[in-house]
């Protein structure tokens, strides 16, 4: 695990985008996990930039999402899949055939799970999960709780997500179940990139990343991998011990 805090969102951001950058270099064909919300955008806005300049060229990267709440499909607002065309695919113009998302309105949800993980089991692994920090310490709609043995699976959502996840929407949303990579499937990525930003998530990084590794805080169960990379910044970080 290696910790990197930077002044601000925005350079945490660009300092996130140049390791996914570097990483993928040696890469033919990368396969990238890719959280919606807020975390990520300015991570997102870095790629196109870096895009634009041509330092990098993507049109060999493979997009996989993360998670995806039960009922909703990629025409909803606030879905993942909806948030994840407004800022990053479409900005990217990633061509549908490089995208596997789960399908929130699928009827068969098990199909639907072995569906991701055949698609990982295609490209042979996850190259870069990229990942937000729930303020219950989730990641993905690996709820507190969760058993680290699980892969991709229904979960039924916890009322701090609920709680937090209506920003995402315009009017009340009933948030009771997603369905998400899961933990197991997350540690066989080759890297984890975890993005953490504002004061809010200040108390939720000390416990993921200095307290006990617990099934409580199911980012803590990250700490494991060999290759776990924080990018912080500053307000996110201020109660860490060691900064």
């Amino acid at each position: 695990m290696k910790i990197f805090i930077a002044d601000s969102y925005e350079l945490m951001s660009k300092q996130a985008a140049d390791a996914v950058m570097k990483i993928t270099q040696s890469i033919t064909e990368p396969l990238i996990c890719v959280p919606s919300g807020d975390s990520p955008k300015g991570l997102y806005k870095e790629l196109k930039l870096q895009q634009e300049k041509k330092i990098i060229d993507i049109h060999n990267w493979y997009f996989l999402g993360l998670d995806e709440w039960i009922g909703l499909g990629e025409n909803d607002e606030g879905s993942c899949r909806y948030m994840l065309n407004r800022d990053l695919f479409h900005p990217l113009n990633i061509h549908e055939e490089k995208i596997c998302c789960f399908d929130g309105n699928t009827t068969n949800t098990e199909a639907d799970c072995n569906r991701i993980e055949n698609y990982i089991h295609q490209h042979k692994a996850i190259d870069i999960a990229i990942l937000g920090l729930g303020m219950n310490g989730h990641v993905g709609l690996n709820e507190p709780g969760t058993s680290p043995l699980l892969y991709s699976h229904v979960s039924d959502i916890d009322p701090v997500t609920n709680k937090t996840g209506q920003k995402y929407f315009s009017k009340p949303q009933s948030l009771t179940q997603g369905i998400t990579l899961g933990l197991a499937t997350l540690m066989e990525a080759k890297h984890l990139i975890l993005l953490v930003s504002g004061q809010k998530k200040a108390g939720i990084l000390k416990q993921a990343i200095e307290d006990d590794i617990t099934e409580k805080v199911p980012a803590s169960l990250l700490r494991s991998h060999p290759q776990f990379y924080i990018y912080a910044d500053k307000d996110a970080a201020n109660m860490l011990e060691h900064q």
